[in-house]
Parts: structure tokens; C-alpha cells; sequence
């Protein structure tokens, strides 16, 4: 059952409309549906359960489903009105209509799914390290790629027939499906920690990446210059992630609830790459395994840092300050040497993203972008939906076509 919220905030902030509660364990994903007062959710309580909006302003569950196996992952598509659930054990759902077939695309948990009516394919990842992609009509699977580690997340580009698949190892793969077969494109890596989120605009033809490395990438992948934005502002690791082409804000969840909202409506700086030296660069010192050094000038080595802003190799004591530098997507005090921030100034400290509590765990988020509507669902098996109209700074098109 669920609880309707009335309070309504005076300032720029997500505004907090209904609570769904009801399931006995973890909420896996959370989905909108289109047009319409309703959500779909799946839960490791083994079911999925459609919610809509009664007179009374309460959610209540229209239909109820229990599954095989704990749900894992879900894909709806609104027009032909077809729900994929994926489950624990590796097999993927399909109800369309009043009827519904099984089939096992994975060996393992189903991380991902996503469905493409023009091909009739599922595409979907799993904890087997591999995507596959299935044709709907024959219920016949069609391909299968191997990863060396376990394959979390995943974007498809309806149009080029590409598919990006994030996993645990921190690296994303790029890939060209074909009825049969695929190709490997090229692999993007940046990240220190697992892909837990991608989002493909093929508008600008960006790939934003979120990790369990709290950080967020953006890559240019239509710009073919291999130019990434770094964006450093959660604090802990980013669960979903969601770009809003007109405005240009990238909307985030992190696991601890953290809600962000980006302006990618500016020119950014390219965090420069890391050098590497066997001395500060900047008072020359040498670094703890420079023996032959430490040996030469009688000295104790230091350890190295690197300024986040130039990317120098520097000590300890050339690097005292701390500095945010959100043009860099440095949004918290990061390192930087002295002369770094002395060429810092105040205006280059303002914050260029909003923050927000969700005060809930979160480890999937869905917007319906055409209304500013986000949902949000987690481990305390709530799942809360919220207006996001306050805070994207204006009321959204309705030309955003819900994905």
C-alpha cells in the first residue's frame, strides 16, 4: 500500500509525491508507465507487481505476479505493451498480453535488458559474462559475446544496431551486433571501479558512465576524439544515471540516496591525464623508490601524489592545498599543488551541479522525462516517485520520449 506525501517544499528540490511499499524484499527496478498513474515493479520477493493511482491518491497493486526466481532486471516497452523480467537464475520473462513464454538466456543472474521492436531482439547482460541478444518471434537465441568478468550493465543504439556493456572489471565494450554474430568496436576505459550504470544519448551521440568508484564519465563518442568529462560528487557508488537531452542536465543516484542533478550545458575541462615521474615535479625530490637518487643527495624519499588539476607527479609538501573545481567536475575538495591553487579562483568554485537526499537506498532509478517524473527504488524496499520539475529548471517537452 502506499502512503501519498503532501508536503510540497519551497525550494529548488525534487518534490517527494508517493511512496509504494508492499514488497517483502529488495525493489530490483522501478518503471513508469507512460501516459498513465501507474508503475511496474519487480522484487528479489519473486514477484512483479503492476501499481496504479486510485481516487484516494494511493497506489494499490492491480496485478500480481509471482515468478520462478527473484527478479533481477526489467525492460518495458509501452507501445506494444510487453514486459521482460530477468531473474536470478538466469532465465528472462516475457508477458505480452495475457501470455507470457520463458526462456533462459543466461546461466547466471540477468543484470540487463533490453528489447527492440523493429528487430523483434532482447538484448541482455548477466553475471554468466556475457550479453546475448534473442529473437522474440522464434523464441531461438541469436548470439552470444563473452566477457572475462561479469557483464552489469548495458545501452543499445536502436539505429546502428551497437551495444555498449559495462562490467565488474571497470571497462566497457563497444559492440557491433549482427543477426548471428558481433564485432568488438573498441573498449572504453576510465574508471577504478565496476560499471554500475550507462545511459546513450544518440542524439549527441554521448555515453555517460556511472561506477562504484563514486565517479561519473561522459564520452564523446560521435566526436570520435576520445574526449572524457570526469564528474566527482557522490559519495558513494553511482547506481543510475539519466541524460536529459533538452536541458542538457544529467540527473544521478547513488547507493547512500545522494540525487544530483549536472549542468552539461557548459564548456567543461578534460581532466588531464596523470604523469608519472620518479621525483615531485615541482621541488624535484625524489619519490620513495628512486634509490639511486635518495642515495646521490642523502635524502628520504617521498611519496607521490598527483594534482587533480594539472596532473603533475608532486610530494606532499608541494601539494598542501585543497581545492573543488566543479568546470573539471571536481565538485569536493580534491588535490591540487600550491601553484594550482593559487591560479584557482572564487567564481572557478561554484558548484555547477544540485544535490539532493533521497533518504532511501537506491540502486535503481527510471525517469519518464516527457513529465520530469523520476522513480527510485531499493534494498529498504520502498519505492518513491518524485517530481524532478523543480529542480531540471523547467517544465520538460513533451517531444521526450520515455525510455
Amino acid at each position: 500500500m502506499a502512503a501519498e506525501i503532501h508536503s510540497r517544499p519551497q525550494s529548488s528540490r525534487p518534490v517527494l509525491l508517493s511512496k509504494v511499499e508492499g514488497h517483502q524484499d529488495v525493489v530490483s527496478a522501478a518503471l513508469l508507465i507512460p501516459k498513465e498513474d501507474g508503475v511496474i515493479t519487480a522484487s528479489e520477493d519473486r514477484t512483479i507487481r503492476v501499481w496504479l493511482k486510485r481516487d484516494s491518491g494511493q497506489y494499490w497493486p492491480s496485478i500480481y505476479h509471482t515468478m520462478s526466481s527473484p527478479c533481477s532486471a526489467m525492460a518495458y516497452h509501452h507501445d506494444s505493451r510487453r514486459i521482460f523480467v530477468g531473474q536470478d537464475n538466469g532465465a528472462i520473462m516475457h508477458f505480452f498480453g495475457i501470455t507470457f513464454n520463458l526462456n533462459y538466456s543466461h546461466q547466471n543472474r540477468v543484470s540487463a535488458i533490453i528489447f527492440c521492436l523493429a528487430s523483434e531482439w532482447v538484448i541482455s547482460t548477466g553475471h554468466d559474462k556475457c550479453v546475448s541478444w534473442m529473437c522474440t518471434r522464434s523464441g531461438s537465441m541469436l548470439g552470444r559475446h563473452y566477457f572475462t568478468s561479469w557483464a552489469s550493465c548495458l545501452q543499445y543504439d536502436y539505429e546502428t544496431q551497437h551495444a555498449f556493456v559495462g562490467d565488474y572489471s571497470g571497462q566497457i565494450t563497444l559492440l557491433k551486433l549482427e543477426q548471428n554474430t558481433c564485432s568488438v568496436i573498441t573498449t572504453l576505459k576510465g574508471h577504478e571501479g565496476s560499471i554500475t550504470s550507462l545511459w546513450w544519448d544518440p542524439v549527441q551521440r554521448l555515453l555517460f558512465s556511472g561506477a562504484s568508484d563514486h565517479s561519473i564519465i561522459m564520452w564523446d563518442i560521435g566526436g570520435r576524439k576520445g574526449r572524457t568529462l570526469l564528474l566527482q560528487g557522490h559519495h558513494d557508488k553511482v547506481q543510475a544515471i539519466c541524460y536529459l537531452q533538452l536541458t542538457r542536465q544529467l540527473v544521478s543516484c547513488s547507493a547512500d540516496g545522494g540525487i544530483a542533478v549536472w549542468n552539461m550545458d557548459i564548456s567543461r575541462e578534460e581532466a588531464p591525464q596523470w604523469l608519472e615521474s620518479d621525483s615531485c615535479q615541482k621541488c624535484e625530490q625524489p619519490f620513495f623508490w628512486n634509490i639511486k637518487q635518495m642515495w646521490d643527495t642523502k635524502t628520504l624519499g617521498l611519496r607521490q601524489h598527483h594534482c587533480r588539476k594539472c596532473g603533475q607527479a608532486v610530494c606532499g609538501k608541494c601539494s598542501t592545498k585543497r581545492s573543488s573545481y566543479p568546470i573539471m567536475g571536481f565538485e569536493f575538495q580534491v588535490r591540487v599543488c600550491d601553484s594550482c591553487f593559487e591560479s584557482i579562483k572564487d567564481e572557478d568554485r561554484t558548484s555547477l551541479a544540485t544535490f539532493h537526499e533521497g533518504k532511501h537506498n537506491i540502486s535503481h532509478m527510471s525517469m519518464d522525462i516527457s513529465r520530469g517524473l523520476m522513480v527510485t527504488c531499493g534494498s529498504d524496499r520502498v519505492v518513491k516517485i518524485w517530481d524532478m520539475t523543480p529542480v531540471v529548471g523547467c517544465s520538460l517537452a513533451a517531444g521526450f520520449s520515455s525510455r
